[in-house]
């Protein structure tokens, strides 16, 4: 499963970006910085627009990022997707049938050797490499975890995005409302 070929995942901050990401073409989107209140609207409205979310688990507002709060969203809120760098969220979306997204933050070897140690447990269904914009680490978390790899972070230019994808990436996140419709090979 590769987010049906889109390789572009617009990640949203803001909700006038949310509001822009609505009525594009684009079947995904990464929610980050969102406050609990806000999350059966968001559902509705990208349901009602035929749209996928994947919420940043560790990122809602109001909502601890533990194994009930992923439960109230998997089986309630009902996201694509959850992302998170905690090993109770990851498991909790896996045994609700809810894409397992884990977040791998690229800040020295410890802490890459500690998140393969929870890839190892978790076989979570997508690895998110941040940031981005280091593409032989890219290649190497997909080659040693042998699982599939989304980048996002610091990715500011079409030629990073296309570092990445040739780097391995499946997909890259980001922001950037400039890159939103950036196409591989274009």
């Amino acid at each position: 499963m590769n987010f049906n070929g889109q390789k572009v995942l617009p990640a949203i901050k803001r909700m006038k970006d949310f509001e822009k990401v609505l009525s594009n073409n684009d079947e995904y989107m990464v929610m980050l910085d969102l406050h609990i209140a806000q999350l059966g609207a968001v559902m509705n409205q990208t349901k009602r627009a035929n749209k996928k979310v994947i919420l940043h688990a560790d990122m809602i507002q109001g909502l601890r990022n533990d194994k009930y709060s992923t439960e109230f969203l998997c089986q309630q809120i009902k996201p694509a997707g959850l992302i998170s760098t905690r090993g109770d969220v990851l498991r909790t979306a896996k045994k609700n049938n809810v894409l397992a997204i884990q977040r791998l933050f690229l800040l020295d070897t410890i802490a890459l050797e500690t998140s393969y140690k929870l890839v190892e447990q978790i076989e979570p269904d997508f690895i998110e490499v941040l940031p981005g914009v280091i593409p032989h680490y890219i290649e190497k978390v997909r080659k040693d975890t042998k699982t599939e790899v989304i980048t996002g972070g610091l990715i500011e230019t079409e030629e990073d995005a296309t570092r990445a994808f040739e780097a391995g990436a499946v997909a890259i996140t980001t922001s950037r409302e400039d890159l939103w419709k950036f196409n591989i090979g274009d």
